[in-house]
């Protein structure tokens, strides 16, 4: 049995398909980044394999709210059904002190890591890989070396290892270029915003596409649990 991906399993007829990458979109207020952890925990629990780039949140935050949501993640790392790559110290012009790191956010530098995390970790099609935010990649970068490296190395490793991957992109940086060229190259395209309503919130999210299984297209609120758990209304 396949693992779970909670929130787009859930607006999905099936499993996106191995080797798929999916874009989520996300308001700078909206719940991605809990519903990224939440979407790590769910399939970890499940059986797979996690491989989190922890770009815009220090790494010991995705721990505890991982623990919270139920992760053994001292066993899952030991046992590598979980890694976390911390890109988030070096934006800091910090050295990490993680087990798995890189020392800039250059592109360049980003390639041979993930060259060197092919080789070392078992790559299979249980192994899915959660970006919480690309767009902090490309503040260290000139936008189209980032969309290249985007387009001729991230996106074509997701499907010739037939593993699966999420990544985040924060709504309205970018120039609108860079979010067609993305848009077109990847498998589906989620949607996390902020709605105002009232004197109240709403965080909602949904589908806008997805190419290779049935979705539900509509909007769709979220709940946000005492341990930062976020699942559909």
């Amino acid at each position: 049995m396949c693992p779970k991906i909670p929130l787009i399993d859930d607006l999905t007829d099936n499993q996106i398909p191995p080797g798929s990458n999916v874009l989520v979109e996300f308001d700078s207020a909206s719940q991605w980044f809990n519903a990224s952890i939440a979407i790590a925990a769910g399939w970890i629990k499940t059986g797979g394999k996690l491989h989190y780039g922890a770009s815009a949140q220090p790494p010991e935050r995705i721990r505890t709210i991982l623990g919270r949501l139920g992760v053994d993640v001292a066993q899952a790392e030991s046992k590598e059904k979980l890694t976390i790559l911390d890109w988030y110290t070096a934006t800091l012009g910090r050295k990490s002190r993680e087990k798995h790191a890189v020392a800039s956010l250059r592109v360049s530098e980003l390639s041979i890591s993930m060259r060197k995390q092919d080789e070392e970790a078992s790559v299979r099609s249980d192994t899915l890989w959660v970006i919480d935010s690309a767009s902090t990649v490309a503040r260290f970068n000139d936008e189209r070396s980032w969309v290249e490296f985007t387009l001729t190395r991230a996106i074509p490793s997701t499907r010739t290892d037939k593993s699966r991957s999420i990544d985040g992109l924060l709504r309205g940086v970018h120039t609108e270029g860079a979010y067609r060229q993305l848009e077109a190259a990847y498998d589906g395209i989620v949607d996390f915003r902020i709605e105002e309503k009232g004197i109240a919130t709403r965080n909602l999210v949904r589908i806008r596409t997805m190419r290779d299984v049935g979705y539900d297209r509509e909007w769709h609120e979220v709940n946000i649990g005492v341990n930062f758990e976020v699942t559909l209304e």
